[in-house]
């Protein structure tokens, strides 16, 4: 026997004077950053017969602290810095510690999904009679990346500090993204120097005569500590015998202290230019 179709009734309305719901739309998720955080921690203290001790050798990757006879090296456990990425080194040396520090690479800096800019900070303290040298290898800023790197120094009356820093435009066929660093330090309680270069590889003011003049790789070799004027003058004697040119400028701080800043077209004459510091001979 065949079944009638059925057809369905009206939808009953609302109520007489009942107010008619708005169609719920869910609110669009948030887009996740990519970002990474990370912290490394190192304290060196004087040991027995003139060595160095290392109580605290904290890492988390990209951050990977590891000691070697000649100095500790930062090793990238990751690739990056990556947009967004917020990593953070801090190194306390104590009173009569030497503690010299490395990085295995050159790290290259990338963009992040949302064009966040990635930061590096370091925190640096330095007491009476130690010393830092902290010699990390170039930052290259690849198109397209925002990133910073910020450094805080406190050196006691006595300490010592050789700190170089190196910042190179784009890997190979490359413009270049956009780079900060600010550099603080602070000697005896007293402000020692402030500095801060930004640039980037498509601002046609940073690439200027004002700025960078066309080059690619800019850097610098701060010296903190007895001897550190005499030091300066002669480092880099292949570059002029510590002599400034138009790519290469030595800088006197009222205080122990002298500043090497350097521009080149690429990573190595850089670093020639810069010269070789007291503490970078493997």
């Amino acid at each position: 026997m065949p079944v009638p179709a059925t057809v369905p009734g009206p939808v009953p309305g609302p109520a007489a004077g009942q107010a008619v719901p708005s169609a719920s739309v869910p609110a669009p998720a948030p887009v996740p950053r990519n970002r990474l955080t990370a912290t490394a921690r190192i304290e060196a203290a004087a040991g027995p017969g003139g060595t160095t001790r290392l109580p605290v050798l904290y890492s988390q990757a990209p951050l990977v602290l590891r000691r070697t006879p000649s100095a500790v090296y930062l090793v990238g456990g990751t690739a990056g810095p990556i947009g967004g990425d917020e990593l953070s080194l801090r190194i306390a040396v104590g009173s009569g510690a030497v503690l010299r520090m490395r990085t295995a690479a050159a790290s290259i800096a990338l963009p992040g999904l949302d064009g966040a800019e990635s930061v590096l900070r370091v925190e640096v303290s330095v007491a009476a009679g130690g010393r830092l040298e902290y010699l990390p290898e170039p930052v290259v800023v690849s198109e397209g990346a925002r990133h910073a790197t910020l450094v805080s120094v406190a050196l006691a009356a006595g300490a010592s500090l050789v700190l170089r820093d190196e910042l190179l435009l784009g890997r190979h066929g490359e413009a270049g993204g956009a780079a900060r660093t600010v550099l603080h330090v602070d000697y005896a309680g007293r402000p020692l120097l402030r500095q801060s270069v930004a640039v980037s590889g498509s601002d046609p003011v940073a690439l200027g005569p004002a700025v960078l003049s066309s080059h690619r790789a800019v850097g610098s070799v701060l010296l903190v500590g007895p001897g550190a004027a005499g030091a300066g003058t002669a480092a880099g004697a292949g570059a002029g015998a510590g002599r400034a040119t138009p790519e290469r400028a030595v800088m006197q701080l009222a205080g122990p202290g002298v500043l090497v800043t350097a521009l080149a077209a690429d990573a190595v004459t850089l670093r020639r230019r810069l010269g070789d510091p007291p503490g970078d001979r493997v």
